[in-house]
């Protein structure tokens, strides 16, 4: 009898669907690209099944360069990370995007633009993955380096996390990235705009993208004025690196290996000077704090639901207490 390859694809994915967050994980470690989609589907949910797999992940990671790609919207991000991951597979690499894309109004999932660019250029040894923003950052504070550690314990490295612009949100994604490439294009502003954007803060590698349109020459200059301000105005980085410029037209792929090199020059130099142990370490106690926050915001749901809680707010409401008093009160009977 003739196999069945359409019930087979159905009992795999029913399979993956029923196995255990541990399950998941070992199978996702020996290459199972299935069970790893799973896998960030639950750290995107959320829950006790995604603290599960941080915790079966987190001793096995570590070894994966983060870089994170961020710039506003038309820079050309994507078509640069898929020329990118082009590179890369055709050098052997086993690499990851998580792609943090602006969420559906209506469904409130990925709307997947990014990814959908990214396809065509991505070889086989690629994982492609879109996380919706959902319009908040505490939700990506924890999903983002809980899908980063997922992809570090699957084997994949680099791991590169695409940003849908430059905002918080972007700035607070970028935190988790050892090595930020903020992507530029000519005719992008001043470098007092630049400034109000964070991105003199987060760049590691520069790229001034669509390269062969006019204007170029100008984003390279306003660049490098503003990279000689901060080191007027000692806001350059700390250890003396100064964020490289490199000029791209992503269509074509000119300059790509470029900043690929720029990339394994800030890697080396995190190594050499230590940095990177320290950088890390930084982004462990944030997702620490989040994840602090996260659990005292739903202890205090538990608590306002008390009576003694809701005795506090109908005082505050009826003006014979403050607000501040109330809050002190409840964080009282919150601290037991």
């Amino acid at each position: 009898m003739a196999l069945d390859e359409g019930g087979l694809g159905r009992d795999l994915g029913a399979s993956i669907r029923s196995a255990s967050a541990s399950e998941l994980f070992e199978q996702a470690r020996n290459g199972n690209r299935r069970a790893l989609g799973r896998l960030l589907t639950l750290i995107e949910t959320g829950g006790e099944a995604a603290d599960e797999i941080t915790e079966l992940a987190h001793p096995e990671t570590g070894q994966a360069h983060v870089i994170g790609v961020t710039g506003a919207p038309g820079a050309g991000k994507s078509t640069m990370t898929g020329q990118l991951l082009k590179l890369l597979s055709d050098s052997k690499h086993q690499s990851a995007v998580l792609a943090v894309d602006p969420s559906s109004p209506l469904t409130g999932g990925a709307i997947l633009g990014d990814r959908i660019r990214m396809d065509h250029l991505a070889g086989t040894r690629t994982f492609i993955r879109s996380m919706a923003t959902r319009g908040h950052s505490g939700g990506l504070a924890l999903a983002v380096p809980a899908a980063v550690r997922a992809f570090d314990a699957a084997g994949y490295d680099p791991v590169l996390i695409e940003t849908v612009g430059v905002g918080q949100v972007e700035v607070d994604v970028a935190a988790t990235a050892d090595t930020t490439v903020v992507v530029v294009t000519p005719g992008w502003g001043d470098a007092v705009q630049a400034n109000k954007a964070g991105l003199l803060e987060v760049a590691d590698v520069f790229v001034v993208n669509k390269s062969d349109r006019p204007g170029a020459s100008d984003a390279r200059r306003d660049l490098e004025l503003m990279l000689d301000l901060s080191h007027i105005t000692g806001q350059e980085h700390s250890s003396g690196y100064r964020a490289p410029i490199v000029m791209v037209n992503s269509i074509e792929a000119d300059g790509i290996a470029d900043v690929w090199k720029a990339i394994a020059q800030h890697r080396e130099h995190l190594a050499n000077s230590g940095l990177i142990d320290q950088t890390r370490a930084s982004r462990l106690e944030s997702e620490v704090r989040s994840r602090v926050q996260r659990l005292l915001g739903d202890g205090i749901d538990e608590v306002m639901a008390t009576r003694p809680a809701r005795q506090e707010l109908v005082d505050a409401v009826g003006r014979t207490i403050s607000p501040v008093t109330a809050a002190r009160r409840i964080v009282a009977i919150v601290r037991g």
